[in-house]
């Protein structure tokens, strides 16, 4: 599977980004996948995640109720709508493919990065 996020740039302080994740392989639509970020200096950390059904999404805390994961398996694409963009946002966003689990973790497939940078 390859993955290509694409989407980032630079926004103010309260402004919405779609990020987008194009996937490569016809097993797209049976794997998990989530959303994780890296900012300057620090770890990377999950985002968000869902189900290969879409039946089932995760939120990091922080992000809850402002980002939303969902999925079109027809196109091979995950998306991250994020609204309410603070600057602590301000991040690489990777998207990943997990074949066996919730894609929460234990990833098996990465893509590159896309940066997201958010003004105050």
């Amino acid at each position: 599977v390859q993955l290509q996020a694409s989407g980032g740039g630079l926004v103010q302080a309260g402004g919405s980004l779609r990020l987008s994740c194009a996937a490569s392989g016809r097993t797209f639509s049976s794997y998990a996948m989530g959303w994780f970020r890296q900012a300057p200096g620090k770890e990377r950390e999950f985002v968000a995640a869902i189900r290969w059904s879409g039946g089932s999404t995760y939120y990091a805390d922080s992000v809850k109720g402002r980002f939303t994961i969902s999925r079109d398996n027809a196109k091979n694409t995950v998306y991250l709508q994020m609204n309410s963009l603070k600057p602590e946002d301000t991040a690489v966003y990777y998207c990943a493919a997990d074949p066996s689990g919730t894609g929460r973790s234990g990833m098996d497939y990465w893509g590159k990065g896309t940066q997201v940078t958010v003004s105050s």
